[in-house]
């Protein structure tokens, strides 16, 4: 049995302020940066313009809190008082939480410890990518949208993992 209309409305609307959060948290993290050590860092020759980023974390994130609904959704149990998802909804609490650390440590974290920051951020994001992984495995169980709707998510990380690597080596 589904949930209310109303309930579903907002939930949905509790995990896009959730990944907003995350995104101006860690814009918070990234801004003073960008202009400072980023810049002037060495990066691989894939490294996008810095404009990209925005746009593609955002539509990331939409994606995001899209995928973690209709999971919540598809486990509704009305009935039983819990959502049988209650697993891949933990798993999708950690990539969360993994999402939100990345950013301070890989860019705030420079200035405070050094290069062990980028070390520190690729382990991270190496986890987040497993966990990621891991998501998208228990997201199929619930709901094949919600499981497609966070591959993209995974190329980004992939991605952004070989631009951690490539500060670190280059660096």
């Amino acid at each position: 049995m589904r949930p209310t209309v109303r309930r579903q409305i907002a939930v949905l609307i509790l995990l896009l302020a959730i990944v907003a959060a995350i995104a101006f948290f860690g814009s918070l993290a990234t801004a003073p940066n960008v202009d400072g050590w980023y810049a002037d860092a060495a990066k691989v020759a894939w490294n996008p313009p810095n404009w990209v980023f925005a746009p593609a974390w955002t539509t990331l994130y939409v994606m995001i809190a899209v995928a973690g609904f209709l999971i919540w959704r598809a486990g509704h149990d009305r009935e039983a008082g819990r959502n049988r998802a209650r697993g891949a909804l933990v798993v999708y609490g950690i990539q969360l939480v993994l999402n939100a650390v990345w950013t301070p440590i890989f860019f705030a974290g420079y200035p405070l410890i050094g290069e062990a920051a980028w070390w520190v951020a690729l382990v991270v994001i190496v986890w987040l990518i497993g966990v990621v992984i891991w998501l998208v495995v228990a997201a199929s169980r619930w709901s094949a949208p919600a499981a497609w709707l966070l591959i993209p998510y995974l190329g980004w990380l992939i991605y952004a993992a070989s631009l951690n690597a490539g500060i670190i080596a280059l660096n």
